[in-house]
């Protein structure tokens, strides 16, 4: 164990090291720049609603009821989470997503956690996500105690479900990579309204950090070299569950897609060994995994979550959010860009234009 502990040092220390200037120094010019972070926008949004039909499937019913998932379908009226949207429709994931990117735009890039809760409350509200089978456990129950009048400074929010997972990818838009520890406080704080356990944070940090090395222009083979010591240090950060590490089931994840002949023997080792249920510690290093599996590539990265069986829309957005800032959003099938467009009419420009203006400012400060 002495060798594995003394490289993740290693890796956190650079992480803490490096400054926002020198992170952001591999980029080639504003308009790269925005390109990828719509490309994270647009991937998160892409993973989401290519798993939706199946999300929360098994793999074998994934696979006995769809054959296999390459184009935007219908929720099938049998599946109780999916029944209410349609082909190309994004979930309560990148609904999330896009009410964190409309408070950090509010607030002029700032992570305040009231507004982040005012929007997704009232995303759920308008939605009916409280009678339908939508809401996760964790966020569940911290909405309805906001609802009561509980202010977010007094839930503990310990869950360790992936619902601060699922919607991070706009704050890695938003954020500079380094320093690692101001990095994982503002995603602590723009976690909080929902969750607040060690282990939600850490998973959540891996997601933002991902996406934000991909913006600034690190090859995955770089990234996820570094991620497992990211994760070390964030589940340390405030310790609060018994949850296993993080890190070791990223490093086993990705032994587990190095070893594997092809994309079906990988998925099917990381959803038998590594789970893809809601669990934190499942679902992110599932979508490390299907990151790596597909090499980057944010089309086959959202086909191989939809197919995976599980938590399908939420690894898709979490993986596919790192596949989409890796390739840039040209790196998107056009048509299925353009199904996204008609489907989803919100103007990503206007996130992608900001956030780019308040990480060059954040950068700068």
């Amino acid at each position: 164990m002495a060798p594995r502990q003394r490289r993740r040092r290693t890796e956190r220390e650079e992480g803490m090291t490096l400054s926002a200037a020198q992170a952001t120094a591999q980029t080639t010019g504003e308009a790269e720049i925005e390109q990828r972070i719509l490309g994270a926008l647009y991937g998160q949004m892409l993973g989401d609603a290519l798993g939706m039909p199946s999300e929360l499937w098994p793999r074998e019913r994934v696979r006995r009821h769809f054959g296999w998932i390459d184009r935007f379908l219908d929720g099938p009226q049998e599946n109780c989470a999916a029944c209410y949207f349609g082909a190309g429709q994004y979930t309560d994931d990148t609904a999330m997503a896009l009410a964190l990117a409309d408070a950090l735009l509010e607030a002029e890039g700032e992570v305040v956690p009231e507004l982040i809760a005012r929007n997704i409350m009232a995303w759920a509200q308008g939605f009916g996500a409280f009678e339908r089978n939508i809401l996760g456990p964790s966020s569940r129950r911290a909405l309805s105690a906001q609802q009561e009048g509980v202010a977010i400074a007094d839930l503990e929010n310990n869950g360790v479900t992936n619902g601060a997972a699922m919607r991070v990818s706009p704050l890695g838009c938003l954020l500079p990579s380094a320093p690692l520890p101001v990095f994982v406080e503002q995603v602590w704080q723009a976690s909080s309204p929902t969750h607040k356990s060690d282990i939600a944070v850490a998973g959540a940090t891996v997601i933002a950090w991902a996406v934000s090395r991909a913006i600034e222009g690190a090859d995955w083979a770089t990234i996820r070299l570094a991620l497992p010591g990211v994760a070390d240090y964030a589940q340390r950060y405030r310790p609060s569950t018994f949850s296993p590490s993080l890190a070791a089931r990223i490093e086993l994840a990705l032994s587990l897609t190095a070893a594997a002949a092809g994309y079906e023997q990988g998925s099917e080792r990381v959803y038998q060994l590594i789970g893809a249920g809601v669990d934190t510690v499942e679902s992110v290093p599932a979508a490390i995994a299907m990151v790596d599996l597909a090499g980057g590539c944010p089309n086959r990265c959202a086909e191989l979550c939809a197919n995976l069986g599980g938590d399908t829309d939420t690894i898709g957005a979490m993986a596919t959010a790192i596949c989409g800032a890796l390739s840039g959003v040209q790196g998107i099938r056009a048509d299925w860009l353009a199904t996204l467009r008609q489907v989803n009419p919100r103007d990503m420009g206007h996130y992608s234009a900001g956030l780019l203006r308040l990480r060059q400012r954040r950068c700068a400060g």
